[in-house]
């Protein structure tokens, strides 16, 4: 990532961003260069946070969790403020479908629907959480229930630190501060470098609706120093992470230093099982729209396909005519389908990927390298791509690629499918097409991931919980359970008998309990 000196006369005319550390817009002497993935050309500048910032940030979150001034309101204030901010994600939709879509190469249509466009309901989930959690549970006693008393209390752990990949900032970035706020915490968010402009609005949205200074931070920087600090930080209680899984891997080691508590959304490789009866026209649709939404740059992505022999061929032949309709081309366009990927690392990515997969054996059938003409002589371009003759064992079904690279597998019956689907490191989702409903459910139910989808993809419902299998993550994010990823458990056990009359607990000693 390209960085300037604050003086640097290139940053001249492009506007600027700073951090937002207690309250306060903060700066720094150096500057990241934010780039369009259509054009690779330089649209704005942002703060390079360092590890002061990152030290800055924590001791302005713990103070404020301290005060009370956040952690200490009822549950019914905090999510008075929280119904706020989810009415400007709203009002403030134009604004920050620019700020997310002109850093990460988004097409408008799928920001509209997503990146943007679940913001607000998403929020307001957690706004809603917040007053019908039940905060204190009572619990009965087994023996002797006039003699005691015992209590579950949920409580704020204290200082929770998101660090949020680029694909969908603003979306994952309120998956872990919405929760946390409603639980009373405090929160420090480390953006991707790349995309860090639409959780910056984020912040400010939630100071202007009345979240004190110190409760919601946001301090841009590289991974490898402050996001590595915020980990391992000392005083800080509670993070999240959504990105790869081997830096997943590292979050977990940085954070074991001080055993604080964890949560992961890590890598996938998402297979699509499609069974002999499905209606093969909707499926091929469904292939398409699971591996090449957002250039495939989705954890959760379909990107592998198990076609059974019998339909094997009739359905890669359609796949074939029908991706030849899809439109890529600017992202701005509402009728574009497919735009860029978000830079050119990551585009020489992908195409090492299609080369290890032509070098292996697969057939390429469609793709393979940027699409022909003038516009995309600029940014950073992948065609869609299949091959087929792809088996398990192949780099490209293997191996997260965060492209728009569908990998076909063949199967022979329905055991080989639950098998090859489930040989992979990954557990993140998976998908089941058929007309038989009763049947996709038992293949649903074998399937080891944390969200299977019958006859649906990309499917995110935000009173149902996201979260993976095996090395796709630890914990769950959404649902009716994620404010219990941001609290710490207290059982409180209260003694009554110094209230009771001696007699009586002399009685009670004496008499059995019952055995009803």
């Amino acid at each position: 990532m390209a960085t300037t000196s604050v003086a640097d006369p290139t940053s001249v005319g492009v506007q600027h961003h700073t951090m937002f550390i207690g309250g306060e817009s903060v700066d720094s002497d150096q500057r990241y260069e934010l780039r369009n993935p259509a054009t690779g050309e330089v649209f704005a500048t942002v703060a390079k946070g360092g590890i002061e910032h990152a030290d800055r940030a924590v001791e302005n979150a713990r103070a404020a969790f301290e005060s009370g001034v956040w952690s200490r309101k009822s549950p019914e204030e905090r999510s008075a403020v929280m119904k706020r901010v989810a009415d400007r994600l709203a009002t403030d939709f134009e604004e920050l479908m620019e700020a997310e879509t002109l850093a990460n190469g988004a097409t408008v249509r799928q920001a509209g629907g997503f990146h943007v466009g679940l913001a607000s309901p998403h929020f307001m989930h957690f706004a809603e959480l917040a007053e019908k959690f039940q905060w204190v549970q009572q619990v009965p006693t087994v023996n002797h229930p006039t003699m005691s008393m015992n209590t579950i209390q949920y409580e704020p752990i204290g200082v929770c630190v998101g660090i949020v990949p680029w694909n969908f900032p603003l979306v994952l970035g309120l998956w872990k501060a919405a929760p946390a706020l409603a639980a009373g915490n405090s929160i420090i968010l480390k953006p991707d470098e790349k995309t860090p402009l639409s959780l910056l609005a984020l912040a400010r949205i939630c100071h202007e609706e009345g979240v004190p200074a110190g409760v919601f931070n946001v301090v841009t920087g590289d991974g490898e120093e402050v996001g590595a600090r915020l980990a391992a930080h000392p005083d800080v209680d509670k993070v999240a992470f959504t990105g790869s899984t081997q830096v997943g891997r590292e979050i977990m080691r940085l954070a074991s230093a001080t055993v604080k508590k964890v949560s992961l959304e890590l890598g996938g490789k998402g297979p699509v099982v499609v069974l002999e009866d499905a209606d093969v026209e909707t499926a091929v649709d469904a292939a398409l729209f699971g591996c090449l939404l957002y250039s495939g740059q989705m954890c959760e992505s379909g990107t592998r396909l198990l076609l059974p022999d019998s339909v094997h061929d009739e359905f890669v032949e359609r796949m074939l005519e029908r991706v030849k309709t899809i439109n890529v081309g600017d992202p701005q366009d509402f009728d574009t389908d497919l735009g860029p990927v978000i830079n050119a690392e990551q585009r020489d990515r992908i195409l090492r990927y299609i080369q290890w997969g032509k070098d292996d054996g697969a057939e390429l059938r469609c793709g393979g390298g940027a699409p022909a003409g003038e516009q995309f002589e600029k940014g950073y371009w992948i065609e869609p791509t299949i091959f087929t003759g792809v088996t398990n064992d192949m780099r490209i079904a293997r191996e997260e690629i965060f492209g728009p690279v569908l990998s076909v597998l063949r199967y022979s019956d329905l055991e080989e499918a639950v098998r090859i689907a489930n040989d992979t490191i990954y557990g993140l989702s998976a998908a089941v097409w058929s007309s038989d409903l009763e049947q996709a459910q038992e293949v649903a139910g074998r399937l080891r991931a944390g969200t299977v989808w019958i006859n649906d993809v990309h499917q995110v419902e935000p009173r149902c919980p996201f979260g993976g299998y095996k090395q796709s993550g630890l914990g769950r994010e959404i649902g009716p359970d994620a404010l219990k990823e941001y609290c710490e458990v207290k059982h409180v056990h209260m003694d009554l008998t110094q209230r009771l009359d001696r007699r009586v607990y002399d009685l009670l000693l004496s008499t059995p309990p019952s055995q009803d």
